[in-house]
C-alpha cells in the first residue's frame, strides 16, 4: 500500500513537471529597447500579430520599449529564462560572442548592398553556431543603419574631430574609431547621452539615423555628418533551451513571423531617408560627403578592421576572411550583370 502511494505521488510530480514545461514553452516574453512610433517598433508589433494569428496557443508578453531596462538587462533575462525572445545589438552580443565586435568595424562594408549580400550568404551560419554555444538561437538579422557623426558644431573631417569630447560605447570598434580621428574618448551608456550633451560633458558621438532623430540627441547636437562609417546591426535571438522545447512547426511560425530581411531593410531605410528629408524642419543640418571627403575618414581609420580582428580574438580572423571572400563574390556578381 505504501509502495502504491509513493508511486502515485511520483507520477503526479512527473505530470506536474511536464505540464509546467509545456506551459513555459507556450509563453514568450519578448524584450527590446525600441523607440515608439518607429519602423523598428512596428516590426515588433507585426511580429506579435503574426504569432497571435498563426500560433494562438502561444501567450506573448511584449516588453519592447525598454521596460526591462538596458540591453544588459535583456541578456540577464535571457540567461535566467525570464525573457525568451529579444532584439540585441551586435555591440551587446559581443559581450557574449566576442566575434560580434568586428561587425561594427569602421568601413568594414563599402555599401548597404554589399553588406546585405555578405550577411545573407556568409555570416548567418557562423553566428548561428557561435550563439548556440551561449544558449541562444539565432533567428534573424535586424539592421539598425549606418552610423554617422553628430555634434554640437560641424565635424566634416577627421581633423575637425580632434580634441572633441566624443561619446564612445563599450565596443572596441567605437573606441578605435574615436581614437583614430583624434577625439577625446568619453565612455558612457546610451541612456546618458542626451544629458551629457546638455551639460557639455560630451560634444559629439555617432549613431544611426534611427537612434539619432526623435531621441533628443538631435536637439542638443544638431549637426549630422553622413560618414557612414559603421553599419549598426542587431540580432533577433531566442533562449535556446526554450526554443528547442517548441515543435518544429511552432519554431517555423515564430521565425516566419519576424519581418523577412528584404522587407525589414526596405522599411528601415525608407524611414531613415524620410527622416533625413525632414531634417531641416527638425532643426538638423545634414552634411552629405563627396567621395574625396569620405576618403579622408577612410584614410584616418585605415587598418582598424585588421587590428580589431586580431584584438578581439576567437574566430575573428576566420570571420574577416569570410567577409573578404563575400566582398570578392559580390564584386564579381556586379561585374557579371
Amino acid at each position: 500500500m505504501k509502495y502504491k502511494s509513493s508511486l502515485l505521488i511520483f507520477l503526479v510530480l512527473i505530470t506536474a513537471c511536464d505540464s509546467g514545461k509545456q506551459d513555459n514553452a507556450l509563453s514568450m516574453t519578448v524584450g527590446g529597447t525600441g523607440i515608439p512610433n518607429t519602423v523598428g517598433a512596428q516590426h515588433f508589433l507585426d511580429f506579435q500579430q503574426a504569432v497571435t494569428q498563426n500560433l494562438p496557443e502561444m501567450k506573448t508578453k511584449m516588453l519592447i520599449y525598454g521596460q526591462l531596462g538596458s540591453e544588459e538587462n535583456l541578456v540577464s533575462g535571457l540567461r535566467r529564462n525570464r525573457v525568451q525572445f529579444a532584439n540585441l545589438s551586435a555591440i551587446i552580443v559581443s559581450t557574449l560572442v566576442e566575434e560580434a565586435a568586428l561587425l561594427y568595424a569602421p568601413y568594414l562594408f563599402d555599401s548597404a548592398e554589399e553588406a546585405d549580400f555578405i550577411y545573407d550568404n556568409y555570416l548567418t551560419s557562423m553566428f548561428t553556431d557561435l550563439l548556440a554555444e551561449k544558449d541562444l538561437q539565432f533567428v534573424a538579422w535586424s539592421e539598425i543603419g549606418f552610423h554617422n557623426v553628430y555634434a554640437k558644431q560641424p565635424i566634416l573631417s577627421p581633423e575637425d574631430a580632434q580634441g572633441k569630447r566624443y561619446r564612445v560605447s563599450a565596443s572596441l570598434s567605437s573606441r578605435y574609431f574615436a581614437k583614430a580621428i583624434g577625439a577625446d574618448l568619453i565612455p558612457m551608456g546610451y541612456g546618458e547621452i542626451v544629458q551629457s550633451l546638455q551639460t557639455d560633458l560630451i560634444e559629439a558621438g555617432d549613431n544611426s539615423v534611427a537612434l539619432y532623430v526623435k531621441s533628443g540627441k538631435e536637439q542638443e547636437a544638431p549637426h549630422y555628418t553622413l560618414t557612414k562609417h559603421s553599419l549598426g546591426m542587431s540580432i533577433m535571438v531566442a533562449k535556446k533551451v526554450w526554443w528547442d522545447e517548441l515543435s518544429e512547426e511552432q519554431r517555423a511560425i515564430i521565425k516566419k513571423a519576424w519581418p523577412q530581411a528584404s522587407e525589414s531593410r526596405r522599411s528601415l531605410r525608407a524611414e531613415a531617408a524620410e527622416d533625413l528629408a525632414k531634417a531641416e524642419q527638425m532643426g538638423i543640418t545634414v552634411y552629405e560627403l563627396n567621395d574625396e571627403q569620405r576618403q579622408q575618414w577612410k584614410d584616418a581609420t585605415q587598418g582598424q578592421v585588421e587590428r580589431l580582428a586580431k584584438q578581439v580574438g576567437g574566430r575573428s580572423l576566420e570571420l574577416l576572411e569570410l567577409i573578404n571572400r563575400g566582398k570578392k563574390e559580390f564584386q564579381s556578381s556586379k561585374l557579371n550583370k
